[in-house]
């Protein structure tokens, strides 16, 4: 057994909300994080429920949840924690991504 840590993280909350959203979706078992070019800030994350996982995806489990991660887009997550938030602003995941160097005001786009 591997005690090398995860490249990303799943907090506690996030794998809450994930079970929540699953758990009304017959067919999709999986949210998919990704990272893709655009967004105000030149990079943009992108959640996406999913039946099945990818040969080479990251998949990181925690209290019944399961989200996946390709690898190029791992690449732009290396050391992040995903996260749930939900507060007077509004209830979403967060990304707290070490790796960004500026990020727009909602949070879903970023620079490296």
């Amino acid at each position: 057994m591997s005690t090398e840590p995860l490249p990303v993280a799943l907090s506690a909350s996030a794998a809450r909300r994930i079970n929540e959203i699953v758990a009304n979706e017959p067919k999709t078992k999986f949210l998919r994080l990704a990272v893709e070019g655009g967004g105000c800030s030149g990079f943009q994350y992108k959640f996406d429920l999913v039946e099945n996982a990818q040969g080479e995806d990251l998949v990181l489990e925690r209290d019944g949840a399961t989200v996946l991660i390709d690898p190029v887009s791992l690449q732009f997550l290396g050391g992040a924690e995903i996260d749930f938030i939900d507060d007077l602003m509004g209830a979403s995941f967060k990304i707290n991504n070490p790796n960004a160097t500026a990020s727009c005001g909602c949070g879903t786009s970023f620079s490296i």
